[in-house]
Parts: C-alpha cells; structure tokens; sequence
C-alpha cells in the first residue's frame, strides 16, 4: 500500500491529515465510494452539507471531491474513475493510507431550506452532494416539508447509492424518489428518458416557496434549469452547485474565477438568482 508521509495535527488548511479507507462500496462499474477515518477511529472533520475534502496518495496526485456524507466517526466520498488518482484509488484496498483535509466551500443553505418543501434533481455522480443533504433532512425530518428526489443516469447498472433511491429514502415519511434512464434494460420497469424531460413529465409544483437543489453535469444542469423556469420555479429557491471548477480550495490558484467570483471561496453553493449576477456559467 501507498504510504504517506503527513503531519497528525494540521496548523494550516494546507496541511493534510493522516486518514485511512476503512471501508469501500462498489456503486456502479466506475464509481466507488470510500469511507475515510483516521487511524485512530475518528472523523478526520465535520463538514455541512455541500462542503468538500481534498484527497491525496503520496506521489500520485490530489483532487477535490465531494463530501456524500458522514457518519459518527468517517467521511465518505464517491469517485468515479476518470483518471490517475482516481484510477489509483479506485485500486486502493480497506486500510489503504490516504492524506485528506477540509472542509471547503460553503455548504447548503439549511436555515434557508427550513420549514420548506424541497425538490432535489441529481444526474449520475451528481447525487454525491447532494446526498449530504438528503441525508441531513432524513436526519432531521421534522425541520423540512416534503421531500422529492427526481435522479437520471445513462442506464440502470450506473445509479448510484442504490440502496438509499431504491429502499431506504422511499421508506422515509413524505418522502417520493422518482429514477429515470437514458437506456433501460430487460430487467428496468422504471421511467426512460433525459432528467430534463423527466421533471416536466412529474411537473413538481412552485407553489409553497419550495426549494430545488440541483446537480449534475453541465448540460443536464443547464437544460433543467430550463425546465425549472417553465415550470415557475424562483430563481432565488433553485440552488446548485459548480464544485466542478474548484481546486486548491482557498483561493489561490485561480482555477475557480467566474468575473470577480472563487467559487472556492463563494461557492461552490450558488442559487440561479447569484449566478445570473456572474458571466455565463451555463
């Protein structure tokens, strides 16, 4: 196994910690996720909802990636397999060594969503931020209204977090999922078709001030947002998130500038009514 050579007790948001993969679930053909602890059995941080680590294998490399949730003493983060450090992890076995530190960015807004019905959209990888959400309301049920989850992937064998879309979040008091695909199978009874199409198909309503939390790729994102404004959705109650352009996480690099805007540093959480301040983002 790879080692790392890092500090126990960061001084600095720069420095990692000492974590290690405690455990690893097999989602899809390309995607894992991997519970991280610290070698002594603790959670390396508390992150809110929406917030992410950085994971690093001594020389290999170091990403940012979404924190899908926690429990009492581990983070977990789901990686799909797209290139050198991920393929490298996703090679990683239980007890592997990993450096990791966080959390970044600003979360979900929770006091916002309160009192509220919220609508959550996530296609493929998508769902892992927006997890940490669903998984916090499931937690505290009574602070939200009604909850709905409306989740897309390319076929049946690539959704994520199965055992959450298919029993446990349908269990949960007014609570509905609804999955489509791009291409069912023989074994597939569900909805086939695009996410976009898929919401104005379900015509979730407005009304209520209800709040949509939105993620995904790029171009399923910019044609729900489409589909969210012809169904009269407030551009101040969609939030979404641009996690994607991140990268050293504190502002430093530049990789993440919208116009005068880090998304490291304001984001990566932004409602529509932000962004339409911003040069085009979709």
């Amino acid at each position: 196994m790879t080692q790392v050579a890092v500090a126990e007790n960061p001084v600095s948001p720069l420095v990692p910690i000492v974590g290690k993969i405690i455990k690893i679930v097999t989602e899809t053909p390309d995607v894992k996720t991997f519970h991280v602890s610290t070698p002594d059995g603790n959670k390396p941080f508390t992150p809110a909802p929406g917030q992410l680590g950085m994971l690093s294998l001594l020389n290999v490399g170091e990403a940012m990636f979404s924190i899908t949730t926690q429990g009492p003493n581990h983070l977990e983060f789901a990686i799909k397999k797209t290139g050198v450090l991920t393929d490298a992890l996703h090679e990683s076995e239980v007890g592997q060594t990993v450096a990791v530190r966080g959390p970044y960015g600003n979360g979900f807004p929770i006091e916002f969503c309160k009192g509220k019905d919220l609508l959550f959209i996530g296609g493929g990888i998508g769902l892992a931020p927006v997890r940490s959400l669903i998984n916090y309301c499931v937690e505290n049920r009574d602070d939200f209204g009604k909850l709905q989850v409306i989740y897309g992937s390319r076929s049946p064998a690539d959704l994520v977090f199965k055992d959450d879309i298919l029993t446990n979040w349908p269990q949960v008091r007014d609570m509905q999922v609804d999955l489509t695909v791009d291409r069912g199978d023989d074994t597939w009874q569900g909805n086939v078709g695009f996410v976009p199409a898929f919401i104005e198909q379900l015509a979730p309503s407005p009304e209520g001030d209800k709040v949509c939390i939105l993620c995904g790729p790029p171009i399923m994102i910019k044609f729900c947002l489409q589909s969210l404004a012809k169904l009269g959705f407030k551009n101040e109650n969609i939030i979404t998130t641009l996690e994607m352009r991140m990268k050293c996480g504190v502002g430093k690099c530049g990789r993440c500038n919208i116009g005068s805007c880090y998304v490291c540093l304001d984001g990566p959480v932004f409602s529509l009514a932000q962004l339409q301040t911003m040069p085009p983002e979709y």
